[in-house]
């Protein structure tokens, strides 16, 4: 198999996806804007090639680099990111060079909110009421039928960016103001829960071979417009309301070897709503959380299902497995060598975050593993202790 990974340098995940790659078997093939020599030495060492573009964002490069690779290694077999600010690309790319994989004629089913919810109701999943508008004169329509509070994000795009609670007509007033031109939004009710996911994989006849389901403690809207601390555990297993739903979701928009991103919101009575699908890993260190709470390495499970269309077997859950981030305008109670000492036997990874991650993630990230879910929440609490 001859596989082009656009972008394997960022985010760094890549240098695992493309290791397990290389050693899956597959020829790895790599675009990218970063200067080879600064490219992770793993990174390095899982590729075959490696072809250096100066803007990612120009298709014309990408096509060159892509015509460079069939001259020097024949038919490319896939074309994948990982990443969903690439999606248009990739799948322009399998177009033009007759790869298989998701197509142009598909790619807006998954990217725009407004049109994931056929999908959903294809699938019987409830969904939170939604009106695509960008006008005040939708807006009042919308809030006149659910009422305040409301969410608006943009149709399009990933993570809580342009996302806001509006809770009365003079915050209402207040987005209009500093709503940038030229990004269609989408109003939805506001739900009183917090989002849980079903993550896995899918192979290539459409099974699922692989689930996980993480819960969040607190809204990613809140975390990033309020610039709050984050955390969330990914569980040992997927409970069965949302491995059902789930399942439903994967069918309905006919997922095909990938990787699955599946939000939900789960209400305070805990009934379920269809919030979006990403065809990509779950963001940020949650692929370690689900191998810290599985023992498994899901970068080679993931490689080994597209070169050979099989995973390694039935996966069972141990632990809980928690992050919780710091971030530095806040004064802790509990210095970093006071959260080592305190709780070190649970802390599995702790490192500094990129900056270009840090508004969500916080800047520096602890995860923390065990069998007793209410040892996590001390532990969470602790780091998250303000002075």
């Amino acid at each position: 198999m001859n596989f082009v990974f656009f972008s394997p340098h960022f985010p760094s995940t890549g240098a695992d996806f493309c290791d397990r790659l290389d050693k899956a078997g597959a020829t790895v093939l790599g675009i990218g804007d970063a200067p080879y020599d600064r490219l992770d030495p793993m990174l390095r060492k899982a590729l075959t090639e490696y072809y250096r573009i100066d803007d990612m964002e120009n298709y014309d490069l990408t096509l060159r680099a892509m015509g460079h690779f069939i001259h020097r290694h024949g038919r490319i077999d896939r074309f994948e990111s990982l990443n969903e600010h690439w999606l248009d690309l990739e799948a322009g790319i399998r177009t033009d060079f007759n790869i298989w994989g998701i197509r142009l004629d598909y790619v807006q089913n998954i990217k725009k909110k407004s049109r994931m919810r056929a999908a959903f109701r294809k699938a019987g999943v409830p969904v939170i009421a939604q009106k695509k508008t960008s006008e005040r004169a939708g807006a009042l329509e919308f809030i006149r039928r659910v009422g305040y509070p409301i969410v608006v994000k943009p149709d399009q795009g990933a993570g809580a960016s342009h996302t806001y609670k509006i809770s009365s007509p003079a915050e209402l007033d207040g987005f209009f103001r500093i709503k940038p031109d030229g990004v269609s939004f989408v109003m939805e009710e506001f739900i009183d829960g917090l989002v849980v996911t079903f993550d896995g994989l899918v192979d290539r006849d459409g099974e699922i071979v692989f689930a996980a389901s993480t819960k969040y403690d607190d809204s990613i809207m809140d975390v990033v417009n309020k610039d709050k601390h984050m955390s969330y555990v990914c569980r040992p297993d997927v409970p069965a309301d949302i491995a059902e739903i789930g399942a439903r979701i994967v069918k309905a928009f006919d997922l095909k070897e990938r990787f699955f991103h599946i939000e939900l919101f789960e209400r305070k009575d805990g009934r379920l709503l269809a919030l979006e699908v990403n065809i990509r890993p779950p963001g940020g260190y949650m692929t370690d959380a689900i191998n810290y709470s599985y023992d498994i390495d899901v970068y080679a499970e993931w490689a080994n299902m597209v070169v050979s269309n099989r995973v390694s077997g039935d996966f069972r859950g141990r632990y809980f497995t928690a992050y919780a981030s710091r971030k530095d305008r806040y004064a802790y109670r509990h210095g970093h060598d006071d959260v080592l000492a305190a709780h070190g036997g649970l802390i599995v990874r702790h490192n500094r975050i990129e900056d270009v991650f840090s508004r969500a993630m916080g800047n520096y990230a602890y995860q923390l593993r065990s069998t007793d879910p209410a040892k996590l929440r001390d532990a969470v609490a602790y780091i998250h202790q303000e002075a």
